[in-house]
């Protein structure tokens, strides 16, 4: 009987204490990666922090652990424990984004784009990562090495109307107006409710000499955001300031004198023959001026054509007809 209640103590205390289940490394991280998936990024860390405590080197918890880091802005932290994934691992994708971009984010721009062209060779399809490495370029005003990444990271995703404003003002860095403007043009043409856009299309206006379509963008700035303090005073810059209008292909004017007056063109004048016409100015958009031909009266003449053979034929009978009449009259 005694044994027999020993029995029951230890089964009812078997059933009392609840289960535990052994998990390995493995399971751990993917707790960690689920849990940063579903941006629970602290109870991604203990995950993490599980799985590194089963399995020190594990490289790719390292890194899972450094891009939680970087989500919860703890920057410096997360680039630390990168370079340790990558000390194991090398080439992990994981890790060397992350290093990139808390880099990045540190604004240490200069180790951020070596970074980045270190994470390119393993993956060459990351959008931000190219858009980010454009603007750290930007940063560092080496303009012309920011156009490449800018091209990708607008290729990759043309809708970005930033990174085309990004990419407009390289250009700009570089005296590249025209180009400049085309990359507003696609930032405008992708969202109108900006106000940072149009103020810089209108400098890149203000650039190329177009002082009336530089004051149009600023007060559509102004009209999205009425404190935009830039905004204001550059249209206030543009005030009694006249555009210039380059007419492709034109010539120095020259005058040309007409019979109702003075007008000018930029063709070499035609003489007219002046008894039967008569010419006056029409302008056309291209400022030339084209001479309209118009016919006057002129009075008619009486003409003689010279003696036919039938005329001739004609007075020869008429002759012959006198010449027989006088002869019989003789008879």
């Amino acid at each position: 009987m005694r044994s027999k209640i020993i029995i029951l103590i230890v089964l009812l205390t078997l059933f009392a204490i609840p289960s535990v289940y052994a998990e390995d490394a493995q399971e751990w991280y993917t707790k960690g990666q689920n849990a940063a998936i579903a941006k629970n990024y602290a109870d991604a860390l203990t995950y993490y922090d599980k799985a590194l405590a089963l399995d020190k080197d594990y490289a790719s918890a390292m890194a899972g652990k450094a891009v939680a880091l970087i989500e919860l802005g703890r920057y410096s932290d997360a680039v630390t424990l990168s370079d340790q994934a990558l000390v194991i691992k090398s080439a992990d994708p994981t890790a060397l984004y992350a290093r990139a971009y808390g880099l990045f984010k540190q604004g240490k721009y200069n180790e951020s784009v070596t970074a980045y062209d270190k994470f390119f060779i393993v993956q060459s399809h990351r959008v931000d990562a190219y858009c980010n490495q454009g603007y750290a370029y930007l940063q560092l005003k080496n303009y012309d090495a920011s156009f490449p990444p800018y091209d990708r990271c607008t290729t990759l995703d043309p809708l970005n109307f930033m990174s085309w404003n990004y990419m407009g003002l390289s250009y700009m860095g570089s005296q590249k107006y025209e180009l400049a403007l085309s990359s507003f043009d696609r930032a405008t043409g992708i969202t109108i409710n900006n106000a940072t856009l149009w103020n810089n299309k209108g400098l890149a206006y203000v650039q190329l000499g177009k002082p009336q379509d530089a004051s149009e963008c600023f007060k559509k700035a102004i009209s999205i955001d009425p404190n935009f303090a830039d905004a204001i005073n550059n249209k206030e810059s543009m005030v009694g300031k006249l555009q210039v209008v380059n007419i492709t292909g034109t010539i120095t004017p020259v005058v040309t004198i007409s019979r109702l007056g003075t007008f000018f063109t930029t063709a070499t004048p035609t003489p007219l023959p002046t008894e039967i016409t008569t010419a006056a100015p029409v302008l056309t958009p291209e400022v030339t001026a084209i001479a309209t031909v118009g016919t006057t009266t002129v009075q008619k003449k009486t003409t003689y054509s010279p003696l036919s053979p039938v005329t001739a034929f004609g007075a020869v009978i008429v002759v012959c007809a006198i010449v027989f009449a006088l002869n019989r009259q003789k008879k």
